[in-house]
């Protein structure tokens, strides 16, 4: 069947979608454990880069986990084919232009490489959002630990599934000791190069 797939030209290119938007398109994919900040601080980056009329996408558990890949579990195999699979729908996005924000536990260096591999490391920005699993244990924001603890959630990373912390983020925010304010600008300022547009 794949030596029937032909690949079409489209009119346009996402070099001209990128200058239409005035800026450049690329992923910045937050990892980090449950209940680490995660969603909270790409969520804010998010309202940064729209009130700089910026156009974005934010990807996360509720609108993957519930629809396209509805079909998965939490065991290794099916956590790798999530993170596969969110790389190539980010990719797309990129492609269309948009700056996306993908938050996501990611517990895998060896998924997270792969999506370098996906989108291209020059698309590609590592938020490390550094936060203790004790930490995350006593926020605890959707129950999900004390019923790891009680053995009702199986895989559950951190408790009984490995977290592989990444080794050089491009940006890590330790939240048990920065600000929400100050991740977000931090994060925003480190993009913002990144997101203007070089004229050949």
């Amino acid at each position: 069947m794949k030596e029937n797939i032909i690949a079409h030209t489209y009119q346009v290119s996402r070099k001209e979608r990128v200058v239409s938007n005035n800026h450049n398109s690329f992923l910045l994919w937050f990892t980090g454990l449950s209940g680490s900040g995660k969603s909270t601080i790409a969520n804010l980056v998010e309202k940064e880069l729209f009130d700089m009329r910026i156009k974005t996408y934010s990807l996360d558990g509720d609108n993957i986990r519930k629809g396209i890949n509805n079909d998965l579990t939490f065991a290794p195999k099916d956590r790798t084919e999530n993170i596969r699979r969110i790389a190539e729908i980010s990719n797309l996005m990129i492609d269309a232009g948009l700056v996306v924000l993908a938050a996501f536990v990611s517990p895998y260096k060896k998924d997270r490489q792969n999506i370098r591999t996906i989108v291209k490391d020059v698309n590609f920005v590592e938020v490390y959002i550094n936060t203790s699993v004790e930490e995350c244990e006593r926020r605890d924001v959707k129950g999900l630990y004390k019923k790891a603890r009680a053995g009702e959630i199986k895989n559950m990373t951190g408790i009984s599934a490995p977290y592989e912390a990444p080794d050089q983020p491009d940006i890590e925010i330790k939240t048990e000791i920065e600000s929400i304010e100050d991740s977000v600008k931090r994060i925003v300022d480190f993009i913002k190069p990144k997101l203007q547009l070089t004229h050949e």
